[in-house]
């Protein structure tokens, strides 16, 4: 039975309520249980009548079709998700529940709800749980959609170069595979490595002394790169170090698709030491740290401590951390983040932490920014250009490191990032328009568009409380961030003529 991608991803939403359902029975909370496991039925009957309507047609438009299922899925699908939530806090606008599950549902994770005592703790999972299936979401859709329309961060690889197809081998051929054919068996091949990453995850952080339920999001978060916690943020737990330092070894797959899956990597570039991506990843999160951690004697800052050094360690930690988590668009804080602020002489690192999110982490990830590989491609231009100042002619090649990026990489990259920065002039704009201060709507911006959504919290000065603005800036944010999950140069493919003249 071929059924359309939505239809499939509506069924696996649906299902997923009686989690929610079984765990508030567990928790003799029989309100939320009852909405949950209504909503799941409610949902799996309108897919099996949708399923009989469309079982004897087969989809058309392959790949485009399944790209305009996405974009139906992260604008609405999430009215679908909003409803159990909405009935069961009963004390919030139904606009607020889907902006919420938006947010979720594209691993942005920007907090309405502030008080963390404000939702159940089965509310809590359900949230969770949305966003770590929409981390799943990307990591299928990245090899079954996103690369054989070389979208997504593949247009600047060797995959999305015109004719290299023809001889590069195994790599491609399942791009001549049947959409749905590939779907499925990407789908198999992905879903035990994601919930097995998952899973050690949690219980890693179980044999530390956390809480069960606390362990279990924040591994999904950590996973999905959302950034959720039930209890306000790591500092809320009591895993302590040794939990952050059990994320921050998880956060590594967020770096690079290769550290995972090489589904989408052309052969000979499969070493992780090689890859690009990884070692940009790394160098910036060791630059940053060290500079950061190194202002505190080059501003002569006196650091009143008795236990300078053991200061000193708990500084560079918390450093260390925050900068990977915001690289990789996850947005958890370290417990010494404060500590290490106060370190470094920096009131307000927002500024910081902006850049961090903007770059993002690696293509084909769950992580969201510009990502790493094409910052990389950039960056070999700019080197490239330096030397032909000194040695004007002189002949250079890509090198067996950089094989991955395509002749034309550079130039593409340059195209995506202005139009990514076209999009953040816009959407700042708009939300300037609608009443938001300049700091304001640059930081909700970049929040929405990179998809991190704790920078809302931590950059500016004063955290945006999003339950207060008005219901356009809302929808303005939630367009932001299906805009930013998704990518530009994806909204304008589906724009094309041959998606919608059938």
């Amino acid at each position: 039975m071929r059924l359309p991608l939505f239809v499939l991803i509506w069924a696996v939403a649906a299902a997923s309520m009686y989690i929610p359902a079984i765990h508030a029975l567990a928790l003799y909370d029989y309100d939320i249980s009852r909405v949950f496991f209504y909503g799941g039925t409610m949902g799996l009957f309108v897919v099996a009548l949708v399923s009989l309507a469309v079982i004897n047609h087969p989809a058309k438009n392959g790949t485009l079709g399944q790209l305009l299922s996405l974009f139906a899925t992260f604008s609405v699908l999430p009215v679908f998700l909003a409803v159990p939530l909405q009935e069961s806090m009963r004390n919030t606008t139904f606009l607020n529940a889907y902006f919420d599950m938006v947010s979720a549902l594209t691993t942005t994770g920007a907090d309405l709800f502030a008080d963390p005592n404000r939702l159940a703790p089965s509310l809590h999972l359900w949230r969770a749980q949305v966003a770590w299936l929409g981390g799943f979401l990307m990591w299928v859709a990245a090899a079954a959609v996103l690369a054989p329309l070389s979208l997504g961060g593949f247009e600047i690889t060797a995959r999305g170069e015109v004719g290299h197809a023809n001889h590069v081998g195994g790599a491609m051929r399942q791009d001549r595979i049947d959409p749905q054919t590939r779907l499925w068996r990407t789908t198999k091949m992905l879903a035990p490595i994601y919930a097995g990453l998952t899973l050690a995850c949690w219980v890693l952080q179980l044999m530390l002394g956390e809480a069960t339920l606390t362990a279990l999001i924040h591994s999904m978060s950590v996973m999905s790169t959302s950034g959720i916690s039930p209890v306000g943020g790591i500092d809320g737990g009591v895993a302590g170090r040794a939990g952050e330092a059990v994320m921050l070894c998880f956060m590594v797959f967020a770096l690079s698709r290769i550290t995972f899956s090489s589904d989408t990597v052309l052969p000979g570039t499969r070493r992780i030491v090689q890859d690009p991506e990884v070692r940009m990843g790394l160098a910036l999160v060791g630059g940053v740290t060290v500079l950061l951690f190194l202002r505190h004697w080059v501003a002569a800052l006196d650091f009143m401590d008795g236990e300078n050094l053991r200061a000193a360690m708990r500084a560079l930690w918390g450093t260390l951390f925050t900068v990977m988590s915001f690289l990789t668009t996850t947005g958890f804080e370290s417990a010494d983040w404060q500590l290490a602020r106060n370190w470094s002489g920096i009131g307000t690192p927002g500024l910081i932490l902006l850049g961090l999110s903007l770059i993002g982490g690696g293509v084909a990830t769950t992580a969201g920014g510009v990502k790493l590989l094409r910052v990389f491609a950039l960056y070999l231009t700019g080197v490239r250009e330096m030397e032909r100042l000194v040695y004007p002619s002189s002949v250079s090649g890509a090198g067996a490191r950089n094989r991955r990026i395509q002749k034309d990489g550079a130039f593409i990259a340059w195209v995506f990032f202005m139009l990514y920065a076209m999009s953040l002039a816009l959407v700042s704009a708009v939300l300037a328009a609608l009443g938001s201060d300049f700091e304001q709507a640059i930081v909700l911006a970049i929040a929405s568009l990179s998809t991190t959504g704790p920078l809302i919290e931590f950059a500016p000065e004063v955290p945006i409380r999003l339950v207060e603005l008005g219901p356009w800036t809302k929808g303005v944010i939630c367009a932001a961030m299906i805009l930013g999950r998704l990518e530009a140069l994806a909204i304008i493919a589906l724009l094309s003529p041959d998606l919608w003249r059938s």
